[in-house]
């Protein structure tokens, strides 16, 4: 296995590149699932199935919820298998053979079907979506801090599953919309749409499963702890709330903003087809520009850039507020530059959590990571479950009108300019609510020097 040259705190990477590769191929399930129901669920539910805004609303908000409770559960369920097994890998293969059929299910509903059960079709069908969503995704994100010490490698590993994650999201989201549009973008091109997504999601969550069979779990929990025990555990971490809650508020702005995208494209811009060409402009410059953010994270730290990525986000979020006057080319650039900007909050973020994990390790011992992750994901998923739920409750608060697949009706004045509000300002003031959170992060890479070295000299103590 070929590893990396030992990094400057001393810990030993240990990590192949097919391991990185293996590991990053999961983003490419987890980006499918995180993009698609967000971009088009709340679409699906108002334009095609007639579902008013604010049912819709509760559809969209109340399996994500259940989440909440859920995923500290499946942390719980996979710390247990790791001590047992010595491995989170099985959890992998549940989640990725489970999602892609409760996904097709959330866009099969019949067309004959009432408003009123196409939306307890789809809650259920989302739920159960979930939930399988779930127990991929805690043991996912909790195994770069039990596969490796190093700080500067699990800055690596991050930076390879962002950029796996941002090529997902690129695909999804200008995908999946094209597939529906080219099936007639009614019931058989959701459905159709669907499946497309649900077959690449299998590929990425069972090629991950298979990519890290050859990496080695360092740190297992010895005894077992209940879900008390796994709050406490969180709630002493000082460093994991506060990134947590930075995360959270930007999980609430870059999803409203996403899930505002093709009313905004389609009701604003007068043009519901340039809801694709506003997607690419916001992720393809976090593609391109991903390097540029871990030289950034080199050069002057994690939270330093995490910082200067949120103030790019919001200055480019306020003045998209002047798209009505704008030409369509103006949107996109401006859509671009706030592009530029969300590939450094995902990145800086995700690569900051690993090392919350490992500097708690220190102090209250090691195998607690799929607990962290387990709050990290519910916060995570919370927040990505309130963004669309915020913008079809200002939606119905300011009028807007729904409509079944075939029919086309006029929106008032007043939903209009909440759609404009919706892409723009409100995006911008949850972003400023992050950043006091940004600045109190207190993990600096000198810091985490000296954690490197206590966690190797805790290694080479005698038992």
């Amino acid at each position: 296995m070929t590893t990396n040259p030992t990094d400057s705190a001393g810990a030993q990477p240990r990590l192949s590149r097919g391991i990185y590769f293996g590991y990053a191929l999961g983003s490419v399930g987890t980006g499918g699932f995180a993009t698609v129901p967000g971009l088009l669920l709340a679409f699906y539910l108002t334009n095609s199935l007639g579902v008013t805004a604010s049912l819709a609303a509760l559809v969209v908000l109340f399996p994500k919820l259940w989440d909440v409770i859920f995923l500290p559960i499946v942390g719980n369920w996979s710390d247990k298998a790791a001590r047992k097994s010595g491995t989170r890998r099985p959890f992998l293969l549940a989640g990725g053979l489970l999602l892609p059929i409760f996904f097709i299910l959330m866009f099969a509903v019949p067309a004959s079907a009432s408003s009123g059960v196409a939306a307890a079709w789809v809650f259920v069908a989302f739920l159960l979506a979930a939930s399988a969503f779930a127990i991929f995704q805690v043991p996912y994100i909790a195994i770069p801090a039990e596969i490796t010490d190093s700080s500067k490698e699990r800055t690596s590993i991050m930076a390879y599953r962002v950029a796996f994650l941002t090529v997902a999201i690129l695909i999804f989201g200008a995908g999946a919309p094209a597939v529906r549009d080219a099936f007639g973008g009614a019931h058989k091109g959701y459905l159709i749409m669907a499946i497309f997504v649900a077959t690449l999601i299998a590929v990425g969550m069972i090629g991950c499963w298979w990519g890290i069979r050859k990496a080695k779990t360092l740190h297992v929990a010895e005894t077992e702890s209940t879900f008390r025990e796994q709050f406490a555990v969180v709630r002493k971490n000082r460093s994991f709330r506060i990134l947590l809650a930075a995360f959270f508020l930007q999980a609430l702005a870059t999803s409203a903003m996403l899930a505002g995208a093709q009313y905004y494209a389609t009701y604003v811009l007068g043009n519901p087809k340039m809801f694709i060409e506003l997607f690419l402009a916001l992720v393809l410059p976090g593609l391109l520009f991903m390097p540029m953010w871990a030289k950034v994270s080199h050069k002057v730290g994690k939270k330093r850039g995490f910082l200067y990525a949120s103030i790019i986000f919001i200055v480019g979020s306020l003045l998209l507020a002047f798209g009505r006057v704008l030409p369509d080319v103006g949107v996109l650039l401006l859509v671009a530059f706030v592009g530029i900007a969300y590939a450094g909050m995902q990145m800086f973020p995700l690569s900051m959590l690993p090392d919350t994990i490992a500097a708690d390790a220190v102090h209250s011992g090691p195998g607690r990571a799929g607990a962290h992750t387990g709050f990290w994901t519910a916060g995570e998923t919370t927040g990505f479950a309130i963004g669309p739920a915020i913008v079809l409750a200002l939606l119905a608060v300011t009028g807007f009108v729904s409509s079944k697949a075939d029919e086309a009706v006029a929106q008032p004045a007043s939903a209009i300019t909440g759609t404009v509000l919706i892409f723009s300002v409100l995006p911008a003031v949850l972003a400023m609510i992050s950043l006091p959170f940004v600045l109190k992060y207190d993990l600096t890479p000198e810091r985490m020097a000296e954690i490197e070295a206590a966690t190797t000299e805790q290694e080479g103590a005698p038992a």
